[in-house]
């Protein structure tokens, strides 16, 4: 595909490469606009690439019609651009979310993406916690092990072992998804937190200490509006191997909520997302309250046999 040429679709449609300024430090978004014979917009396309090399033969891709100019062959196209694109940026694998037996799942899988894995998507309404069942688990202290928290960026003691902690997310399942090494330094964990601080977001983590090393051994993440409105979105929980089969993640994730209770009192609910082979989480969220909401398909498509 050649930079600024528009491609014309049926006999009105015409697609249009734009530039977009969603330009990340490891990753970069390519656009397209889909517009009718008047130029008004009808449907886009997202695909972002990857920057780091473990990860720069996956490519993450948004699509979207307007209801109205659906089934006219607008989808298809923009599918065709972004599948060219890729291909000329050397991804091998495209991914894709779509609810579960939505249109867009079914469009996926009409054009030859097949299921990578399945998300489970959960909410925990925070005006039903169980509060003495929450406080019996926050103060239920694995031995060995205390508690540590933050807001925002990792203080400089606990940088480089938080650091260390995250490869405790390298094992998650990832379905039939290849996603490759996930390598993490101190710099990059940094720049993760100073990003959501930057979008005005709010991110708290806590964090169990193995008490006879110092080191952190697992940890949570969760990211708060900056109004302290709405809804809290989960971003990550992992224990190092080391130190599973102790109760760690339940542990934290009860004073996480403990602690999102106390400083954002006008929050709703909290959100979590779980691959559907990771049942352990799952039973996780199930007793903290947590309940189920959708289901999601991220769909992939090779475009190394396509």
């Amino acid at each position: 595909m050649i930079p600024g040429r528009s491609y014309l679709v049926g006999l009105s449609i015409r697609l249009t490469p734009l530039t977009d300024p969603d330009f990340r430090p490891f990753s970069r978004r390519l656009v397209w606009l889909a517009a009718d014979g008047d130029g008004n917009p009808v449907g886009s396309a997202f695909l972002r690439l990857n920057s780091r090399k473990s990860h720069s033969h996956l490519a993450e891709f948004e699509l979207n019609v307007h209801p109205a100019e659906r089934r006219r062959g607008v989808g298809s196209r923009l599918l065709d651009a972004v599948v060219g694109a890729a291909r000329d940026h050397d991804v091998r694998t495209l991914l894709a979310d779509a609810r579960v037996g939505s249109s867009a799942d079914r469009f996926l899988q009409h054009h030859g993406f097949g299921v990578g894995l399945t998300l489970v998507y959960a909410r925990l309404r925070l005006a039903s916690v169980d509060i003495t069942e929450l406080e019996a688990i926050a103060g239920a202290e694995p031995p060995g092990y205390h508690l540590v928290s933050w807001a925002g960026v990792v203080p400089e003691e606990w940088v480089q072992t938080f650091t260390d902690a995250r490869a405790g997310m390298n094992d998650a399942p990832t379905g039939g998804i290849e996603y490759g090494e996930d390598a993490w330094d101190v710099e990059r964990t940094r720049h993760a937190a100073q990003v959501i601080e930057q979008r005005g977001e709010r991110l708290g983590t806590v964090a169990a200490v193995d008490e006879s090393t110092g080191a952190i051994a697992g940890f949570t993440e969760l990211v708060v509006p900056g109004d302290g409105k709405g809804e809290a979105q989960h971003y990550g929980t992992a224990v190092l191997p080391a130190h599973r089969g102790h109760g760690l993640a339940l542990w934290m994730k009860a004073e996480q909520i403990r602690q999102v209770r106390a400083r954002f009192p006008d929050l709703d609910a909290l959100l979590a997302d779980t691959v559907s082979t990771n049942t352990p989480m799952q039973r996780i969220n199930t007793r903290l309250g947590y309940r189920p909401t959708h289901t999601d398909n991220r769909r992939t498509l090779d475009l190394c046999t396509n």
